[in-house]
Order: structure tokens, then C-alpha cells, then sequence
């Protein structure tokens, strides 16, 4: 049997705050409970928006959370390569496109959808790609090909080649519905993948056997294991837990004013016995 081996993945965007150290918390213990290994990777493969200032935040939280890692870190963007040679082995199988759609084109097709009979259909992000690039012809692809393009996954292709899949969440099997997703992005026009690739390439290459997140992210999973089907990847348990959330309700986030984890160590705040708090579902306040 592998050892159980459980990451925590950030992105270096912003700086954390604490539904990241609960999720941290969670992943860390996971891990070290039942002798296993514990990894950081930071994902960084947004360059317009990555800083290196919040990775050495990201360093400095967890060491105040008294969460320790295995091994160095890892960063996406060391590793594009791999993800270049996924999406190679995915155009292989004839199952990626070139799309050249803009936000404002799909938003207005989608729009005008709303009236017709037959409105574009909501996937769990919202209206899914109405497929625009998807009908186009092999010679008009190549001829725009240097142009700005994304490529997107022919789903119904995609599933159709897999049949149907399942993956075990909290020791319960679950149906995945890759196509509620429709055609979803898989490299970028400005980052060379998109994080459902980057995310399922390194957790198979990292050797990562449970996925320990936030329930945010329970709908990608859906995407994450028909790639994994497509480019025989393992696929890990999941272990989707509980978001933390402000007294409103709201799950915690930077633009409802939640406070980052570098102002609590600012204001003094005890990093261990706040993961201590967060461990036995006490209030983090």
C-alpha cells in the first residue's frame, strides 16, 4: 500500500486567511496521523497575478500554524513541461480544440441564448461555453491558430471515450458528471493550463493518495477524474470537509473583509493554539 501522502496547494494571489488554515489544518493532520507525508505546492502559474511576496507569506503562515511540510516546495511553474505534455497526449486523442472566444463574445452569445428556445445550459461555475469554436472547420482553426486561442476539451467526446466514472469521497463511491461542466478551459490563453489540468498532473506526479479540500471545490473533482481516466492517471480518495465561514454565512473571503492570517500573526494571535482551535471545531475568533 502507498503511504498516505496529502498536499496543501495555494495560490500565491493573495494572502491567506483562515478557511486556508483550516483546509491546511486539515491536510497537515490528515497526513500526519497516519505516518504519512504532508507536501506544499504553490500554484503560480497565473502570471499576471502571482507575486512572489505572498509566497513567502504563504511560508511564513504555515510555520506559525506549526504545520511542517515533507520535502521542498514545489512550484507550477517549474513543471510546464508536464502540463504541455498532457495537453499534447490530450490533442492526440483528438479531444482538444482552439477557441477564440472573449469573455464579451461568449457573454453575449450566452445572452442572446436567453431568449432563444433552446437557452445555453448552467453548469455549476454558470451558463456553460455555447461550443462556438467547437463547429468550426480544420481549416479555418489553423489559419487562426496565431491568434490569441485557449483550448478547451470536447467533453461529450471526452466522456464518450471514458463511459462513466466514480470516485470515493469520505469512503463513499461518486458519480461523476463531467459533462455538467461543459467544454472547460484546459490551457489558457494567458497561462499554459488552466488549474484542472495543473491540479490533476501533480497530484499523480507527486504521488498524492488523498486529496484533503475545501467543499468548493467537491464540483471540479468531476473534471479532475475524467482527466485522470483519459491520461491514466492514479486516482486518490477525496476528502471534501466544511468551509469556515464569517457570521453571516458567507464563506470566508478577502472581499467580504476577512481578515488575513498575516494580520492575526501581526496583531500577536497565537498561530499553534489557533490551529488548535480550528482542529476541534472550536470558533477561530
Amino acid at each position: 500500500m502507498s503511504k498516505v501522502t496529502t498536499r496543501f496547494a495555494p495560490s500565491p494571489t493573495g494572502r491567506l486567511h483562515l478557511g486556508h488554515a483550516a483546509s491546511a489544518v486539515r491536510a497537515h493532520d490528515f497526513a500526519r496521523t497516519r505516518g504519512g507525508a504532508f507536501l506544499l505546492r504553490i500554484e503560480d502559474i497565473d502570471g499576471t497575478r502571482s507575486r512572489p511576496e505572498h509566497v513567502e507569506t504563504i511560508l511564513a503562515d504555515l510555520q506559525w500554524l506549526g504545520l511542517g511540510w515533507d520535502g521542498p516546495v514545489v512550484f507550477q511553474s517549474q513543471r510546464l513541461p508536464l502540463y504541455e505534455e498532457a495537453l499534447e497526449r490530450l490533442r492526440g486523442m483528438g479531444l482538444l480544440y482552439p477557441c477564440f472566444c472573449t469573455r464579451a463574445e461568449i457573454a453575449r452569445e450566452v445572452a442572446a441564448s436567453l431568449s432563444a428556445p433552446h437557452p445555453a445550459a448552467e453548469g455549476p461555475d454558470g451558463p456553460l461555453y455555447p461550443g462556438t469554436c467547437r463547429a468550426l472547420g480544420e481549416a479555418e482553426r489553423a489559419a487562426r491558430l496565431e491568434s490569441p486561442h485557449c483550448w478547451r476539451i470536447d467533453m461529450a467526446a471526452a466522456v464518450a471515450r471514458t463511459g462513466p466514472l466514480r470516485w470515493v469521497d469520505h469512503g463513499v463511491a461518486q458519480a461523476a458528471d463531467p459533462l455538467a461542466h461543459g467544454d472547460v478551459v484546459l490551457a489558457r490563453k494567458d497561462a499554459p493550463a488552466s488549474y484542472h489540468l495543473a491540479v490533476t498532473v501533480d497530484d499523480a506526479a507527486q504521488g498524492v493518495t488523498d486529496v484533503v479540500r475545501g467543499q468548493d471545490l467537491f464540483a471540479a473533482t468531476h473534471v479532475h477524474r475524467l482527466l485522470q481516466e483519459l491520461l491514466g492517471l492514479p486516482t486518490p480518495a477525496y476528502h471534501h470537509h466544511a468551509l469556515v465561514r464569517d457570521a453571516q454565512g458567507r464563506r470566508l473571503a478577502k472581499r467580504h473583509g476577512a481578515p488575513t492570517l498575516a494580520e492575526m500573526r501581526g496583531q500577536g494571535v497565537d498561530g499553534r493554539a489557533l490551529s488548535e482551535r480550528l482542529r476541534t471545531g472550536q470558533s477561530p475568533d
